[in-house]
Order: C-alpha cells, then structure tokens, then sequence
C-alpha cells in the first residue's frame, strides 16, 4: 500500500509533463508549406519597406542594398487570408573598396496579414511594435506566450551577408566592415 502513495502521485506528475510538453511543442509548430507560400511576399515588402539613414543611403560612392528575412513564429489561415506573426531582420550592406560592409539593421516582430493572389500571396496589412514605452505591451496583445518566447533573435543574418555577397559579386571569404 505504501508504494502506490508515494508511487501515485509521481506517475501522474510524470503523465502531466509529457502531456503539457506535448501540447506546448504542437502548439509551436508552423504549416511548412503554408509558411513557404507566404515567405516570399513578406519577404519582398521588408525589403520594399527597409530604409534607414545610415551611410549606406547618404553616400552615393557606396553600392548598397536591403536584405530582408523573416522567421514564422505563428501563423493562422481565416479564410482566404493568413495571419502571419513573424520575427523580422533587415540588414543593409554595401561595397567599399571590394569589400562588404555592414551598413545598418533592423530586428523586431511584425503581423502581416496576406490576401492569396493567383498562385501566391500579397500583404494587405502590417503592424509593428511601437518604439519605446508601448514595445513590450504590443507584443503581449500581438502574440501567444509560446510564439513571444521565441522572440529570441534567432534570425540569423548569416544567410541575408551570403545573399549580400552574391548580389555584389563577392566571394564567400573576407571580413565584413562597417560602413
């Protein structure tokens, strides 16, 4: 009798920790294919939206460029649109002398809420974050506990300094610099 009080409770605790770590990882997960159609055309805003005042726009010697990407951290179908809640990363790179430079940059989370157009989609709407003081709260109305946890900045710029470099003509090795 004496095991099956002290053993009792532990296997239930153990069935309630499978069962939340179950649920918490199926909750996180994002349509692949879903994500893959909608990539492309949050992806093309960013980029169309980027700009900043950094040397890469205020000086005409320097070839420069927007990357954009965008990491899903949740997404919803409503009908014929797609809710999107996304981490977002903007870098701006240039050329100097040969060499890449870093120019500027942007990472914060954003809601898109895209409309299927033909075989894709198109962004119809956008909100971002406040600056400052509202920054936070507008996370917690934005998004779920799950996906504002994975606001980590996982977003690697790894792949936005490759597409930079292939852009310019650039081979993979060499420093980045600053502009």
């Amino acid at each position: 009798m004496t095991s099956v009080r002290i053993w009792g409770p532990g296997v239930g605790a153990v069935v309630v920790l499978v069962a939340t770590g179950a649920w918490a990882r199926g909750s996180s997960a994002v349509d692949a294919g879903l994500w893959a159609s909608v990539r492309p055309a949050i992806e093309e805003r960013l980029v169309a939206q980027a700009q900043g005042d950094g040397p890469g726009e205020s000086e005409p010697a320097l070839e420069a460029r927007w990357f954009c990407a965008a990491q899903a951290l949740d997404l919803r179908e409503e009908g014929d649109r797609v809710r999107a809640g996304v981490d977002t990363l903007c870098m701006e790179y240039g050329v100097r002398d040969g060499a890449l430079q870093e120019c500027g940059g942007a990472h914060y989370p954003q809601v898109m809420r895209l409309a299927r157009e033909g075989e894709g989609y198109r962004v119809v709407a956008q909100e971002e974050p406040p600056d400052g003081a509202g920054y936070a709260e507008w996370e917690k109305d934005h998004f779920s506990v799950l996906a504002t946890s994975r606001l980590d900045g996982r977003v690697s710029s790894a792949g936005l300094e490759s597409a930079a470099r292939v852009h310019f003509g650039l081979g993979a090795e060499g420093a980045v610099g600053d502009c």
